[in-house]
């Protein structure tokens, strides 16, 4: 009795490390299949064809299995010793079992028969074992399967796990591929491992990968040191960025910059007038009929779609984007004030974003970054010959492409400029394997491709050219190699006759 009375104390102890709470996001797992969701009191959520409530995970320890029971309503599975009886009879080979669909004695009316009357999955699980004419004459290897199986199907068990970039890379990959470039968990890994990502280092990102990749690198560096996105259009979608839940202290050092702004950041033409003056038009614009804001918020929301259920994804979505990004706070102004306040509103929103941009440009002024990770839809060309002049020397970068083609064309393009070492175009292979007693082995069905890498160094430019006294000492230096091998060509045939 004393332990269940101090159960709800310790909760305030673990602000967010071990213990779930009201508004944390949370991965949901059920066997491979991975769902992204906040925790919301009374938020219906839908995760594989069940809808159930997340009120009662509150309180939990991460990585604890819940079983969903009627009503929508979640409770801790206790931990229970699998009965082992129905596996002793077991028979030598499978080759006298014929499937024809009569194996089965209860049919799909019985089996909805006992879930309306409540009971519960493993009880369904032990009937369907029951009335099989053929489990006993099955292998130990088949009847484990046949159990896994039916479980499966039948025993509604949910997992309620931490975010990390290891889960949030495989339910992406496994079920939105195209949302982050079909980059595989284990390419976005040798990304992270060659651009040497660590705490206190000046980052470069330019990514499409619905923030994905930007998530990783603030998750590695663990909210020290600075990182400057790029973005194309109105700005950045950082849908899977939302998902890891960082603290509000984490984003003090991301920063993010328009990418149509670089050119005129290396030309030395980039102003203070030219931030200011955009927001201006879209504000005269959004206030006008609102349509570009609800059109960014629309894109944003589209990134995160990995959720089956639509009404549980836009809460989840406008929420996640509220922590991260500043655009879709338009919807609490509107609806709380006036006009007049939603547009003040607007304006110090504007302000702010200008402030940090201006940041940001002040930093990539400086070009000093510890290293530069590129992993966009465009073609990485172009915008790794501009964004490398941001790197400091002796800096490591990284490019990611679905496709080799491009790849060889900027690797060809950087041989041909100079300035980097150590080129490397790499494709990782993976294949998983099954484990389990007495039979491990490779399966079947792997992955085709997970993309490709170029990585290299930056090392300082020639810069002979610029003063003519080295110029000409080098000149000198190259008469003399020059004419070294010229005499001795001309003792060849001497010696000869």
């Amino acid at each position: 009795m004393e332990s269940s009375e101090e159960q709800p104390g310790p909760q305030p102890q673990y602000p967010g490390n071990h213990c779930i709470r009201d508004g944390d996001f949370v991965v949901l797992k059920r066997e491979d299949v991975f769902k992204a969701v906040q925790v919301q009191r009374r938020k219906k959520v839908t995760f594989e064809k069940q809808w159930f409530y997340l009120d009662n995970v509150i309180g939990h320890s991460y990585g604890t299995t819940f079983e969903v029971t009627n009503g929508g309503s979640l409770q801790p599975k206790k931990k229970k010793e699998e009965p082992t009886s129905e596996t002793k009879e077991a028979g030598t080979d499978n080759r006298n079992i014929i499937d024809d669909g009569k194996s089965q004695k209860l049919t799909q009316d019985d089996i909805k028969a006992l879930k309306d009357k409540g009971i519960k999955g493993e009880e369904i699980v032990q009937q369907l074992i029951e009335n099989s004419t053929t489990f006993r004459d099955k292998t130990e290897f088949a009847q484990d399967k046949y159990i896994k199986k039916k479980k499966k199907k039948y025993e509604a068990m949910i997992t309620v796990v931490k975010p990390s970039t290891r889960i949030l890379s495989v339910m992406y990959y496994a079920r939105e591929p195209g949302k982050i470039n079909h980059m595989r968990y284990d390419t976005l890994a040798q990304m992270l491992t060659l651009g040497n990502i660590r705490a206190g280092n000046k980052m470069i990102v330019m990514e499409t990968c619905a923030g994905l990749v930007l998530g990783a690198m603030m998750e590695r560096m663990g909210g020290f040191g600075s990182i400057i996105q790029l973005y194309p259009g109105g700005g950045p979608v950082r849908a899977a960025t939302a998902c890891f839940g960082f603290p509000k202290s984490f984003l003090s050092g991301l920063y993010e910059f328009p990418l149509n702004k670089v050119d005129s950041l290396l030309n030395g033409t980039f102003s203070a007038e030219m931030l200011s003056s955009e927001p201006k038009d879209n504000a005269s614009v959004e206030e006008s009929n609102g349509t570009l804001e609800e059109k960014q918020t629309s894109e944003q929301e589209n990134e995160d779609s990995i959720a089956e259920a639509p009404e549980s994804n836009h809460p989840e979505e406008q929420e996640s984007m509220e922590i991260v990004s500043q655009d879709p706070d338009y919807k609490e102004p509107k609806e709380s004030g006036s006009k007049k306040d939603y547009i003040q509103e607007k304006q110090r929103r504007q302000e702010e974003q200008k402030k940090r941009h201006l940041e940001a440009a002040a930093l990539l002024s400086e070009r000093n970054a510890d290293g530069l990770i590129v992993a966009s839809r465009f073609h990485p060309t172009p915008l790794l010959l501009s964004l490398l002049d941001f790197v400091a020397p002796s800096r490591p970068f990284v490019v990611y492409c679905q496709y080799k083609e491009p790849l060889l064309e900027c690797y060809t393009k950087l041989r041909e400029r100079g300035g980097v070492i150590n080129l490397r175009l790499s494709e990782t292979w993976l294949r998983n394997y099954q484990v389990l007693p007495d039979r491990s082995h490779p399966k079947l069905l792997m992955s085709g491709g997970g993309g490709y890498l170029l990585s290299g160094f930056t090392v300082a430019m020639d810069n002979f050219k610029a003063d003519p006294s080295l110029k000409s000492s080098t000149s000198t230096l190259e008469s003399h190699k020059t004419e070294e091998p010229a005499a001795k060509k001309r003792k060849c045939p001497e010696s000869d006759s």
